[in-house]
């Protein structure tokens, strides 16, 4: 509870016990000044049943008086303990919600408005965290199955094609290298999917930690487009670039160069054929920013803030091609996160664009 609910709590609470403290002090006054007016307009004899009680209270009327207001308050302050004690049972039985599933909002008497206000707020988040956690175990539970099913495939290929060269003597040379080929490219899609396993197995079970060296960013963009070239080359993917000179900056190079290369990669698989890349690296004066843009479908809005979560995957139908395990965004926000940079992302017109920003 902060400071700000405390007071709220404290004043209410306060504002309650005199409230009723002035109630009953009035309560009393009036009581006193009847009863005063009462026994002043009669003549009392020592035989009479109440004498001695009036007698005596007329003698000591300040300090009968202070005494029945030290009991009063007294009991009134008892009563707001329990009155208290319940409020707080009511605050435990809301807290336990958080845990239960409940969807209705905590309901909590008007002097607690401000605690009900933050557990609410509360209630929402945890809501909104066991959804996404949910969301994200069931994502990583199909992204499971649809890996088993994409590992028995390429297998099953690679076994069928092995046997026929191995079992046919008279073949041809032309066919066995046709054969051990198509084996060879099932082969080295079994070892990505491979080696897609350990990546979420690393992901999952190893805290990122940053070694920090300062890197030329320019010539590194420019390196990685270089080696992506017969990549592009293959989908007929050209780029245009505008690059800033010698952009240096202070990072862990190793995963900055895995931040671009999955972002490359991504570009790759969600390109039209024989498109344009453009890619931009600035620096301001405030800040540098990277831009890398490509052709191809618009992603929708309800995915586009879903596109960096862990095993979250665009193309539900999962072709060859292009079915990973949905981490490469994921590994992307992790590392830029874990710099202080920002990644977005922005689509529109069949164009999505992945920005940078990067603090120098």
């Amino acid at each position: 509870m902060d400071k700000r609910v405390q007071y709220e709590v404290s004043r209410a609470f306060l504002k309650r016990f005199l409230f009723h403290m002035l109630l009953y002090i009035f309560f009393i006054l009036v009581i006193a000044e009847t009863s005063w007016f009462y026994c002043n307009s009669r003549i009392w004899y020592g035989n009479e049943p109440f004498y001695k009680l009036i007698h005596f209270t007329h003698n000591n009327f300040m300090s009968v008086f202070l005494l029945v207001i030290c009991s009063g308050a007294v009991i009134i302050a008892c009563m707001h303990f329990f009155w208290i004690a319940s409020m707080l049972g009511r605050v435990t039985q809301e807290i336990g919600h958080l845990y239960s599933g409940k969807t209705e909002t905590a309901k909590l008497p008007p002097q607690l408005k401000e605690m009900e206000n933050q557990l609410n707020f509360i209630m929402s988040n945890v809501r909104k965290s066991r959804k996404e956690a949910d969301e994200a175990i069931q994502r990583k539970n199909d992204m499971i199955v649809y890996m088993a099913h994409d590992l028995k495939t390429p297998l099953t290929s690679v076994i069928g094609y092995i046997t026929l060269v191995k079992d046919e003597d008279g073949l041809p040379d032309g066919i066995r290298k046709k054969y051990l080929g198509v084996a060879m490219k099932k082969a080295e899609r079994l070892e990505d999917l491979i080696n897609e396993f350990f990546e979420v197995a690393r992901y999952n079970f190893t805290q990122m930690a940053l070694e920090y060296s300062t890197v030329n960013l320019t010539v590194m963009i420019e390196q990685l487009l270089y080696e992506f070239k017969p990549v592009f080359d293959k989908k007929g993917l050209s780029y245009n670039t505008d690059i800033g000179q010698d952009i240096m900056v202070q990072c862990d190079i190793e995963k900055i160069e895995r931040v671009f290369d999955n972002l490359f990669r991504n570009v790759v698989n969600y390109s039209y054929e024989n498109t344009d890349i453009k890619v931009s690296l600035k620096d301001n004066g405030k800040g540098i920013k990277f831009i890398v843009e490509n052709c191809g479908k618009t992603i929708p809005k309800e995915k586009i803030t879903c596109i960096f979560d862990r095993f979250f995957r665009i193309d539900n139908s999962r072709s060859t091609e292009t079915g990973g395990a949905g981490l490469g965004l994921a590994i992307v926000k992790e590392i830029t996160s874990l710099h202080n940079w920002t990644v977005n992302c922005e689509s529109e017109d069949e164009k999505i664009r992945f920005i940078i920003n990067i603090k120098k």
